[in-house]
């Protein structure tokens, strides 16, 4: 036998964190199955509307505002397959990877000791606790920076011990533009190359004619 398979390579979704200024790789969250569904939801960001100019109505203030809504699931019976997971599994379930996850939606402890730090010490402004850029990643055409907008678990099972063992996450997912970021940030840029990339897929598609249409011009 050569080993040689012709099943295609499984590529899984998940989130990088990147430092925004310097583009440094901080961490890389993949998820342990690609979810069944993935739900896109695009807002109009029209001029036009209530008592707006009638030469605005076919303009646009800026992108479509993209949101994500995923579930993903974690399971532990997977992961005692490999010996190195084994033992952090038997101890704790899938607590780690899930809050791996919730990182993503609190400030660190660190930051948070800081920030009282400051405030007993009388600073009169203290700046939000920046948080790391978080790109999604859903295959090579899909790299686009996000704010986690809402996040839930449900645990499904629990070990003897009552470590969950069995959970289903649920993340909403908001794509940050160059409206939101500037085009000078990192994730602008990424914004915009993921923006022409759809451009650049939407020229592949056949043009249709007037006869499927069934008129025979405009």
């Amino acid at each position: 036998m050569t080993g040689y398979s012709n099943s295609p390579q499984i590529l899984k979704g998940g989130i990088v964190l990147i430092d925004a200024e310097s583009g440094r790789v901080l961490r890389i969250i993949s998820l342990q199955y690609n979810p069944e569904k993935l739900t896109r939801t695009l807002q109009v960001q029209g001029a036009g509307g209530e008592g707006s100019n009638r030469s605005e109505a076919m303009r646009f203030k800026g992108p479509a505002v993209e949101t994500f809504k995923l579930e993903a699931d974690i399971d532990a019976a997977d992961q005692l397959e490999f010996p190195d997971q084994y033992r952090s599994v038997a101890e704790n379930g899938i607590q780690p990877q899930v809050a791996l996850l919730e990182s993503l939606v609190n400030p660190t402890s660190t930051q948070l000791l800081d920030r009282n730090s400051q405030s007993q010490s009388g600073t009169l402004e203290i700046a939000p606790m920046e948080a790391p850029l978080a790109l999604f990643v859903w295959g090579k055409n899909r790299i686009v920076p996000v704010r986690i907008t809402d996040f839930s678990v449900t645990e499904e099972a629990f070990d003897p011990s009552l470590n969950p063992i069995l959970a289903k996450v649920s993340i909403g997912l908001r794509v940050l533009g160059v409206d939101d970021l500037g085009f000078n940030h990192k994730g602008g840029s990424l914004f915009m190359s993921y923006l022409q990339n759809k451009e650049r897929l939407a020229t592949k598609v056949q043009p249709g004619s007037f006869a499927t249409l069934g008129i025979g011009g405009i």
